[in-house]
């Protein structure tokens, strides 16, 4: 699997995620910065990391989703490619009109940092294919912007589509619609995510819940 993480000013998990995907994948992803306006062949996967890009000034997300690098993951998505946004990334994808809705200001206003469990909701998905349907996960939180909203139409047709993909399974600390965690596009291959799965692929760091996720795109991709 050959696998891309781009890389705005001011990202700053784009190393934990090219060690989650290479533990998975025995493949170093490759780093793209933000003014490249072409993707490498070959590519399978695009990663947008978490962080703070651009100091999340205007919106967190918004500068980013103008790069010139999302002009060409646009293209990518719209030809089929796989993308995953964790944290930062899932604000960007919603800013560049990837996937719908919006991550709002915690319903507490304040940052939150720590630990959180994540139910599958769905496990036919290139990114939860190594989860049974309905399992939970630990993953971490590291946001102020996680509260995820949308208007009724739009949640109506996530929800009947099946495309809410986690949800948050304890206290809905961040205040999201339904406690979405994760969504996808109709066909599956864009997710969002906002807590860090990355997070948790190593026992020398706590523990390998978050694994799975990236197992499962490996081996979806390389099918």
């Amino acid at each position: 699997m050959k696998a891309a993480i781009c890389v705005f000013p001011g990202t700053n998990r784009e190393r934990d995620m090219a060690i989650a995907l290479e533990r998975a994948s025995g493949r170093k992803p490759l780093m793209l910065w933000h003014r490249e306006t072409a993707l490498p062949p070959g590519l399978d996967l695009v990663v947008l990391a978490g962080g703070f890009s651009y100091g999340d000034y205007l919106r967190c997300g918004a500068m980013a989703a103008h790069s010139p690098v999302m002009a060409a993951v646009r293209d990518f998505a719209a030809r089929g490619g796989h993308v995953l946004g964790v944290c930062n990334g899932f604000q960007i994808l919603t800013e560049a009109g990837l996937l719908p809705g919006a991550l709002l200001r915690n319903a507490s206003l304040r940052f939150l940092a720590m630990d959180c469990t994540l139910r599958v909701e769905r496990a036919d998905t290139p990114y939860t294919a190594h989860f049974q349907q309905g399992a939970t996960f630990r993953a971490t939180m590291a946001h102020g912007d996680g509260n995820y909203f949308c208007d009724p139409a739009t949640l109506a047709e996530l929800e009947g589509e099946g495309r809410v993909v986690f949800r948050y399974a304890d206290e809905n600390r961040n205040g999201s619609l339904n406690a979405i965690a994760g969504i996808c596009s109709p066909n599956a291959r864009v997710l969002g995510l906002m807590p860090h799965p990355e997070n948790c692929v190593d026992p020398l760091v706590g523990g390998t819940e978050g694994l799975p996720v990236f197992t499962s795109i490996v081996e979806s991709l390389a099918a």
